[in-house]
């Protein structure tokens, strides 16, 4: 090795970390995907904790139990989300049948409009009629799978209520059990980077929740001025897709307005778009600094690649978990370069 040159060495050494971490990053990602029954619930619990925690602090600061106040902190969020949950099928429910005919008429449109180049969504119907009346037999194993992943997914959820629980109760102690677990010299850099991990996805959460409210509201108030049909089942499409950056809000902002194209014409549909990019104007430049300005920010292009990655490696639980592990990741190398920086320069011979 001394033959070679010193740049050279150090790009060698370079490629193999990157390898390396590479590698264990891969393993680790296999791991995850065979435990994910267990991992899911945890990641979720950790998700579910940073953004409860505020609760669940007030109401032991006022002097209710630490087991109590984790349960009417479990009891409350099982309610919120529930009732979030049922206004949500409720609107969709109850409107779907207009913004599916309205998205059928869309399509029409386009394929009128631009004649062979636009499929007409009939014959897409009729080519999956035909290929299931052709695979009519593995219609069984479906329904089987089908309920073995709806057993599955309410067993994760009810183990991640569970650890909810446990991880806010004992909460005072994490920072004990981290310390002792870690190898000498490291339990104050390790509780730093746990402690500025969790505080990204605390603020994170809280305040991809809060954007998530006020945008689906206003698009909500400005679809209901214009008398867009479906209003309220597409401004609840609107609060669940932001809690994927960027790519939910196109997604659910196309769907409005190509329900405004079929229903209202193209005017309205102009109108619905201009309600759509005010609301993300606002969001960029107002909601985003204000209410994000404490957490880690990242590059949009560093969001939409981890979330591109995310959906490569878990589809849509991916999509959903990817920004807030990378903000917490973006915390650990944040502490990490502030330790660093105040280090003390080693002294000369």
């Amino acid at each position: 090795m001394d033959l070679l040159p010193l740049p050279v060495r150090r790009f060698a050494a370079w490629c193999a970390t990157v390898l390396l971490a590479a590698g264990v990053g891969w393993v680790g990602i296999l791991l995850c995907g065979e435990l994910r029954t267990a991992v899911v619930p945890v990641l979720l619990a950790l998700l579910g904790t940073a953004l409860l925690g505020p609760l669940y602090r007030r109401l032991v600061k006022v002097g209710v139990n630490r087991s109590v106040a984790a349960a009417l902190t479990c009891v409350a969020v099982v309610a919120v989300v529930g009732g979030a949950v049922y206004i949500v099928v409720a609107a969709l429910v109850g409107s779907g049948d207009q913004i599916v005919a309205s998205l059928r008429q869309a399509a029409r449109g386009i394929a009128v409009h631009f004649g062979a180049a636009g499929t007409s969504l009939d014959d897409i119907v009729s080519n999956v009629r035909g290929l299931l009346s052709k695979f009519g037999g593995t219609a069984a194993s479906g329904v089987l799978s089908g309920v073995s992943v709806v057993g599955e997914t309410i067993a994760m959820a009810v183990l991640a209520l569970l650890l909810v629980f446990f991880f806010l109760r004992d909460s005072h102690r994490a920072s004990g059990s981290l310390r002792a677990l870690a190898p000498l010299g490291t339990a104050d850099t390790l509780e730093a980077m746990a402690r500025r991990a969790f505080r990204a996805v605390e603020g994170f959460m809280r305040g991809t929740t809060f954007i998530a409210f006020i945008d689906a509201v206003c698009i909500t108030v400005g679809l209901l001025v214009l008398r867009v049909p479906g209003a309220v089942g597409l401004g609840a499409l609107v609060f669940v897709g932001a809690y994927i950056p960027y790519l939910g809000a196109v997604l659910s902002g196309a769907v409005a307005v190509l329900v405004a194209l079929a229903d209202r014409g193209f005017v309205i549909a102009l109108w619905v778009l201009g309600v759509v990019l005010a609301v993300q104007v606002l969001e960029g430049h107002v909601l985003q600094p204000m209410i994000q300005s404490r957490t880690v920010q990242m590059h949009p292009a560093v969001v939409m690649v981890a979330i591109t990655a995310g959906a490569s490696v878990a589809g849509i639980l991916g999509m959903l978990l990817a920004v807030p592990l990378t903000a917490a990741a973006f915390g650990v190398v944040s502490e990490l370069r502030v330790r660093r920086a105040a280090a003390p320069e080693p002294s000369g011979p």
